[in-house]
């Protein structure tokens, strides 16, 4: 986590019911949610491609990713992140507030988190009654199908 001071700022959004955040600098832009351009053979998770700063950005919708239905509603954002020197589009229910909390007061995922879940969490915010789970974005793709968007832009 990048910190300023010993604080860490966070862009907090729910999908499927549940608080999930992104360090604030990983974010580029939160934009209205537009249908992508779709793409033939894409995996479920791939959207399509979305138009953006005058380039294609592939639109992975966070929901499926994450296994959980949820309808596009008025509050469906996308949230463009910098991802692997690039950018990349991530469907989210809504983006609640961007946070500030201590670095000490994120935690690492307790051990009985294993496997695929494990690697999507770079830690745990526990505040207020809510736990806001901080996604690492650099895992939330695995290696080969980071290849296979590169062929996508």
């Amino acid at each position: 986590m990048t910190s300023v001071g010993d604080d860490v700022q966070l862009v907090t959004f729910k999908v499927g019911g549940q608080d999930f955040a992104f360090n604030i600098f990983q974010v580029e832009r939160i934009l209205r949610y537009e249908t992508p351009a779709r793409l033939p053979k894409s995996p479920d998770f791939l959207e399509g491609v979305l138009q953006y700063q005058g380039g294609a950005v592939p639109l992975i919708d966070l929901r499926k990713r994450l296994g959980v239905e949820a309808p596009q509603r008025e509050e469906t954002r996308t949230v463009i992140l910098e991802f692997d020197g690039g950018k990349i589009g991530l469907v989210v229910d809504a983006v609640t507030e961007v946070m500030q909390v201590a670095a000490q007061s994120v935690t690492a995922p307790p051990g009985i988190v294993k496997g695929l879940a494990a690697e999507y969490i770079a830690g745990l915010v526990v505040q207020n009654g809510r736990t806001i789970i901080v996604l690492n974005t650099n895992k939330l793709l695995s290696a080969k199908e980071k290849l296979a968007l590169q062929g996508t832009k």
